[in-house]
């Protein structure tokens, strides 16, 4: 009874929010309505396990915890949304993968129901921590989003002697040739930079009113990693770059690899931090939007909560830490992750979205 009442709500705000009642929701289908509905945050994610309601999942921490109360039907992505009508916070989950996340937040900003034009944007999810830099249960404001997938690639059995990876740039010939290909180049481009002053706002508000927590769980998982002098304290909040891939990938090479490609396509300046997959899918659909001034990229943030290593343990395979993820108990700092993604971004939503005489038409910035 629950979800009926909430669909019948949605279909009420679908309709516009001013002065409609549920015999208007019929306007929801006007590709041009009177009313858009305001959004003033759009909160993105990739995954659920159950329920909007029931999880645990990436979807559920915020549909139960912010809360978004209402459904609002979305048959051209790949779930309904949900919407906080006090707080005009509207949140989708995309799907796992870059291709979901770039479809369905393109599918979004396209849907005339809703008014995005001066919204803010937040991916926030869970990912792998490179415990060269962090630990599990850390989360981390990112600047440089980089693609780990627009490349050429050499199965491994045939790499060149003396190459240490066969992933080699799009139009490029050996790995990490120069000079790094331009944003202008005819292939595109793995590199995405947001906005750093907004991303450092973002860092210092939400460092100074969230504390992460620790648990007997965590520090078990970090004690395993004593060869990490990084991984080796409680959850923080950081500020780190993500490498967005739409294949799960582990393990000590791989690890590097993803280290050096952040490294060459930042030009030196990006840290990474975070594995994810549809990182490189939502920044590149923002980017199109806002070339069309549907979005105001400006606007948009990335955050990842780490719910596990990137590398096995001391005395542990790669294969033996995928079974370990795979086999039922999932990853190691999971729910904790789930929650700290959640602390820390809804932080952020909230500052935003409660105070949008101050923000609505400057967007806050750190030196």
């Amino acid at each position: 009874m629950r979800d009926c009442r909430l669909m019948l709500v949605g279909a009420v705000v679908a309709a516009g929010l001013a002065g409609t009642t549920p015999a208007r929701a019929e306007e929801a289908a006007d590709p041009k309505p009177s009313h858009p509905i305001e959004v003033r945050y759009v909160v993105a994610t990739a995954f659920d396990t159950g329920t909007d309601t029931s999880g645990p999942g990436e979807f559920e921490s915020w549909v139960v915890n912010f809360p978004l109360p209402v459904v609002i039907p979305f048959p051209q992505g790949y779930h309904d949304l949900r919407y906080n009508p006090d707080k005009h916070v509207l949140a989708i989950m995309t799907g796992e993968g870059p291709v979901r996340a770039a479809a369905s937040i393109e599918a979004l900003a396209n849907d005339r129901r809703f008014d995005v034009s001066h919204a803010y944007w937040l991916f926030a999810g869970i990912a792998g921590v490179d415990p060269n830099v962090d630990t599990v249960g850390s989360a981390a404001w990112a600047e440089y989003v980089v693609d780990g997938d627009l490349a050429h690639e050499i199965d491994a059995r045939e790499i060149p002697k003396g190459w240490s990876t066969g992933y080699v740039p799009l139009g490029r010939s050996r790995p990490y040739q120069k000079p790094v290909p331009p944003a202008s180049s005819g292939n595109g481009t793995s590199l995405f930079r947001l906005n750093a002053g907004f991303r450092d706002w973002a860092y210092k508000f939400s460092k100074a009113h969230v504390t992460l927590p620790d648990t007997a769980n965590l520090q078990k998982v970090r004690s395993l990693y004593q060869s990490y002098p990084a991984a080796q304290h409680p959850p923080q909040i950081v500020k780190g770059d993500v490498l967005g891939s739409g294949t799960f990938w582990l393990g000590d090479l791989l690890n590097r690899w993803a280290e050096d490609w952040v490294g060459y396509w930042s030009h030196g300046k990006g840290t990474f931090t975070m594995t994810s997959e549809e990182d490189a899918g939502y920044a590149q659909a923002l980017t199109f939007l806002s070339q069309s001034g549907q979005v105001d990229f400006k606007r948009v943030l990335d955050l990842r909560a780490a719910s596990n290593f990137t590398v096995p343990h001391p005395g542990q395979t790669a294969a033996e830490l995928l079974a370990s993820e795979t086999d039922g108990t999932g990853f190691s700092g999971f729910i904790e992750s789930l929650d700290d993604v959640y602390l820390t971004g809804s932080a952020v939503v909230n500052e935003i979205a409660g105070h949008w005489d101050k923000y609505e038409a400057h967007v806050p910035s750190a030196p």
